[in-house]
């Protein structure tokens, strides 16, 4: 099932440039190196300005640029701190709709709580699900305007990595970070076969004949819930799993938060996961109500190593305890 994001996009200059050449790019941090790995080809996205969404657009192509510093069409972004932000990861993009709409729109409810509930922006990107897919696959009109093509000199590409030791060397090097652990196994979720084995393990196998979607952080008044399991397709009801992902070693807040968010879901909230690294005797053995440990591992791979992601995609494995 293809993915749907909106693009949060800096200024209104980089707004027009990105409509005019059907481009996204994101900057050398690793918000940006976590929206390049995040977003597949054959995804949709729409990009997102001053509370207002633009296009629907699908991406055909993704590149990593060197040297983007000197490479057009967007000015490097130049903050207080004297810190310079450039642009070298790109997505080029296929447009199918053209609209302008307010997110205040019921139509973006999904994605207008996650905003309204961060108090703004502070991401690259954000999933929306297949509801607001559908809905704005039906907004404005087809799309006939002319893309103008970006003339390139030039250039070489690389692909990013990521390594599990401190240091990094932007933007082709990063260190993990939970980011990118939860993209991982959002992704590894996503396919057919991973997630039949995941709520069989769950003792869930009676849900196998629904339809499912897997979408990134999702904001409630709680906090944030690293993974959302929901229907895609709910009717009168919406059954959902939270995932809480960590990095390294689970403690008993962990615990104590996911209580948290699935108390705030209520009764559709059928399952709580806690992936982690290393999960203590002490934290398995706390009293519960419907949380399942899971744990993650890089299979034959030194993750001391620099790896892609998609090489880290490949061997990623989550097992039950």
């Amino acid at each position: 099932m293809e993915s749907y994001f909106f693009i949060a996009v800096s200024t209104r200059e980089n707004v027009e440039i990105c409509k005019r050449h059907a481009l996204a790019g994101f900057t050398q941090t690793i918000n940006g190196a976590w929206a390049y790995s995040e977003i597949s080809i054959g995804d949709y996205v729409t990009f997102l300005y001053g509370a207002r969404a633009y296009n629907l657009y699908k991406v055909v192509n993704k590149e990593a640029l060197a040297d983007a510093e000197s490479l057009p069409p967007w000015k490097p972004l130049l903050f207080r701190s004297g810190r310079i932000c450039y642009f070298p990861f790109r997505l080029y993009l296929e447009p199918i709709r053209q609209f302008e709409e307010s997110i205040a729109k019921v139509e973006f409810a999904y994605i207008a709580e996650n905003l309204l509930l961060r108090g703004g922006y502070r991401k690259t990107h954000f999933q929306a699900d297949q509801t607001t897919l559908q809905n704005v696959s039906q907004m404005g009109k087809i799309f006939i305007d002319k893309v103008e093509p970006l003339e390139m000199p030039e250039h070489d590409t690389f692909i990013p990595k990521f390594v599990r030791t401190k240091g990094s060397k932007p933007p082709e090097l990063f260190q993990l970070r939970e980011i990118i652990l939860q993209a991982l196994i959002r992704q590894h979720l996503s396919e057919k076969n991973n997630f039949k084995t995941f709520i069989d393990q769950l003792g869930l196998s009676e849900l196998a004949g629904i339809e499912f979607e897997i979408l990134g952080e999702k904001a409630i008044e709680e906090g944030h819930i690293d993974l959302l399991v929901k229907e895609a397709r709910p009717k009168g009801s919406a059954k959902q799993m939270l995932i809480e992902v960590k990095l390294g070693r689970s403690s008993k807040d962990d615990v104590d938060q996911l209580q948290s968010y699935m108390d705030e879901i209520g009764d559709e909230c059928v399952a709580g996961v806690l992936i982690a690294e290393r999960l203590p005797r002490g934290v398995i053995s706390l009293p519960r109500r419907d949380i399942h440990f899971w744990r993650y591992e890089f299979e034959g791979i030194d993750i001391k190593e620099p790896h892609t992601f998609d090489e880290l995609l490949s061997v990623i494995r989550i097992s039950s305890l």
